[in-house]
C-alpha cells in the first residue's frame, strides 16, 4: 500500500539449505543434523547416566479413554518426577493425555529438603501439588517432544508448550521419558514462538549432564515442534481450545504403581 512503511519480517526457522542437503521427515523436508550430534539410540548419552530409550513393551495393552496412568520422568534408571494423567486417545500414532490442575506429584528435592531443577547424585522424592493450570498433551512416536496445551482456571488456552523429551515409552505404570530441559511457548494465536529454559539446558551443559551436541540435537527438535504447531499440523489443524475433560478427571491421583522400577 502507497505510503505504508516497508516490513522486513524474518523467519523463525534456519536458513534452508540447498536440496541436496535436505532430508525428508514426516512428509516434510529438513535440513540434517550435523554429523557429531548424537541420536536417541541404545547409546545415548549413556556417559552421563540418562536413561535410553527403550522399545515398546508390545505384552503392556493400550490404555482405554479415562485410564489413570503415571507420567515419569527418569534418570540414571531411577524416577526423577512423576505425575498423574488421565488418557484421551492411545493409539499407534498419538498418546493424547490430560494432566488435571491441581493434581498431587511427586517431585525431586535434596537432603534439606529444597526442589531441584538439575539432576544429582542423590535425591528424594516428595509430594507437591500442580498449579491451577490443566494440560492436554499430544505425544507421537519416535518423536523427542510432546505438544502441550495449557488451559488456565477458566478452562481458556494460553499457550502451546513443545516440551523436549525422549519419545514416551510404555512401562507397567504408564509412561516413562528422559526431559531434555529445553521447551518452546507459543501464544494460543500462534503469531511466533520462543525458546524456555535456555539458562537450565546451558547450566546442564556446564556440569557435563548434557554435551553441546545434546543441546544442539534438542535444539534442531525444538524448532521441529515450533514448525508442527505453527504450520498446524495434524492434529493441530483443528480447534483444540473448546476440549473440554469428561466430567471427574479432574480428580485423577497417582496410581498406585507409579514407583515400579523402570524396565
Amino acid at each position: 500500500m502507497a505510503g505504508s512503511p516497508s516490513c522486513v519480517c524474518r523467519s523463525p526457522f534456519p536458513q534452508i539449505p540447498s536440496i541436496e542437503r535436505m532430508f525428508e521427515w514426516g512428509g516434510r523436508m529438513y535440513a540434517p543434523l550435523p554429523a557429531s550430534v548424537k541420536t536417541a539410540g541404545p547409546d545415548y548419552a549413556r556417559s552421563v547416566g540418562k536413561t535410553p530409550n527403550a522399545p515398546i513393551r508390545e505384552e503392556l495393552t493400550r490404555h482405554q479413554p479415562g485410564d489413570v496412568v503415571a507420567i515419569r520422568e527418569l534418570w540414571d534408571g531411577r524416577v526423577w518426577y512423576a505425575w498423574p494423567a488421565v488418557v484421551v486417545r492411545d493409539e499407534p500414532n498419538l498418546q493424547m493425555l490430560h494432566v488435571p490442575a491441581n493434581a498431587r506429584c511427586r517431585q525431586p528435592v535434596d537432603a534439606a529438603g529444597r526442589p531441584l531443577r538439575l539432576p544429582t547424585d542423590r535425591w528424594t522424592l516428595q509430594d507437591v501439588r500442580r498449579g491451577p493450570n490443566s494440560m492436554l498433551s499430544f505425544a507421537f512416536p519416535d518423536t523427542p517432544y510432546a505438544v502441550i496445551l495449557g488451559f488456565d482456571e477458566r478452562g481458556e488456552l494460553f499457550e502451546y508448550y513443545v516440551n523436549l523429551e525422549e519419545p514416551l515409552t510404555r512401562s507397567a505404570a504408564g509412561f516413562d521419558t528422559v526431559d531434555h530441559l529445553l521447551d518452546v511457548t507459543i501464544p494460543p494465536d500462534r503469531s511466533g514462538w520462543s525458546w524456555k529454559d535456555e539458562d537450565e539446558l546451558l547450566e546442564a551443559v556446564a556440569r557435563g549432564i548434557f554435551t553441546e551436541e545434546d543441546a544442539a540435537w534438542f535444539r534442531f527438535w525444538g524448532e521441529r515442534g515450533a514448525e508442527h504447531v505453527l504450520l498446524q499440523e495434524p492434529p493441530f489443524d483443528r480447534d483444540w481450545s473448546r476440549w473440554r475433560p469428561e466430567p471427574g478427571w479432574e480428580d485423577a491421583d497417582l496410581p498406585g504403581n507409579w514407583d515400579l522400577a523402570p524396565g
